[in-house]
């Protein structure tokens, strides 16, 4: 299968990790963020990590659109969905993050009304079916998923369906690396750049990483041999002392980005003054919101929301993990009252957190390896 097989194959990941290996400097280590959950999932599931040295550690950054979510944000659309005559629509990976009081699935079983869409045209459909019924759809993700909401919003405009609104959570990568960056909690050698979100805004807006913190970053694709390579271009960048911006996803990201897509965006929102992200805070400028001409489709506006900052459960370290500080076994929940079923932080709750997917693909290794050291 093309563009499949040929990134799985067994014989080229051994190779790449000879080469890796002749790249790296014994007497030192190296740790690289892959800041995409996709990569992260790549990772824990063809077990990348054994074919890696010693000296090299991989770290999760904070790319999962839904492990960002604060619980502040969840009971505000929990909120929106009590009220009378309202339809809260979002995406499946929403659906079991838990906010202060229970779930969305939680809330449903008290009696409200929100449902799982594939895309916001899905809920811009249940509002024309139904025009007594007011419809929102609950926006998350970062520039990969904004230009979808973008264009729902243009046609809601261009067809005057005044019974739809959204609520916007779609925040945007480029301060949240920057907070990476100036965080004293970590020191990083590198970054594997998101290929999600990279097929939206492109390469150049990663330019500041090199220049202002002398760090390399490689836009990376999600199969194995992606994430080798990309490990391979970091290490030889450092190897040269360079430090620099290289796209490995040439086959799927423009260095320019998708212009269509980014101007959406622009016609329809604007950046935050500030907005809270889960286990890293308020960051300026990080979020999007809807301009004023769509006030009309703004559910912000439409609706009055507490609006309240909700702390994450004491026992819960996802902004730890967020973070790149601890690994997800190393959380003192992991696995026992934290698991998929079970979740207490969002990093457990997504496809694309780093909980579900150690636990999901890499629990059982970390026991082995805990059991042979005697830890």
């Amino acid at each position: 299968m093309r563009f499949v097989d040929e990134y799985r194959d067994a014989d080229r990941a051994r190779a790449l990790s000879a080469e890796i290996a002749r790249l790296c400097d014994p007497g030192r280590e190296y740790k690289f963020m892959e800041v995409c959950g996709g990569h992260t999932h790549t990772i824990y599931k063809h077990g990348i990590e054994d074919l890696l040295p010693d000296n090299v550690t991989l770290v999760h950054g904070p790319g999962c659109p839904v492990c960002v979510i604060p619980m502040g944000r969840v009971d505000d659309a929990i909120h929106i969905a009590r009220r009378p005559g309202v339809l809260m629509t979002s995406f499946g990976d929403m659906m079991r993050v838990p906010g202060s009081d229970g779930s969305f699935f939680d809330s449903n079983a008290e009696g409200t009304s929100i449902r799982m869409v594939y895309s916001p045209l899905d809920a811009l459909k249940l509002a024309r079916q139904d025009p007594e019924q007011h419809v929102v759809f609950m926006a998350i993700g970062f520039e990969t998923t904004a230009p979808s909401t973008a264009m729902t919003l243009l046609r809601a405009e261009a067809e005057g369906v005044e019974n739809f609104s959204v609520f916007g959570n779609h925040v945007t990568i480029i301060p949240a690396i920057k907070a990476i960056l100036d965080s004293p909690d970590l020191r990083l050698d590198g970054f594997l750049g998101p290929g999600h979100v990279s097929t939206v805004i492109g390469c150049r807006p990663y330019e500041f990483i090199p220049r202002d913190y002398g760090k390399p970053l490689v836009v990376s694709g999600f199969e194995p041999l992606d994430i080798l390579q990309s490990i391979y271009l970091l290490l030889r960048q450092l190897a040269e002392g360079r430090a620099e911006v290289e796209n490995q996803y040439t086959r799927v990201v423009p260095w320019q980005g998708n212009t269509t897509a980014l101007r959406a965006i622009a016609e329809t929102m604007e950046l935050r003054p500030y907005f809270e992200w889960r286990g890293l805070g308020f960051i300026s400028h990080s979020a999007l919101r809807l301009r004023e001409r769509f006030a009309p489709f703004d559910a912000e506006k439409r609706f009055d929301l507490p609006g309240l900052r909700v702390a994450d459960p004491k026992a819960c370290q996802c902004g730890e993990v967020l973070k790149g500080v601890l690994k997800p076994w190393e959380c003192k929940v992991f696995g026992t009252a934290c698991t998929p079923e079970t979740p207490i932080g969002t990093c457990m709750v997504s496809p694309e957190g780093a909980c579900a997917a150690y636990y999901n693909f890499g629990r059982f290794n970390r026991r082995r390896v805990r059991e042979v050291s005697g830890a």
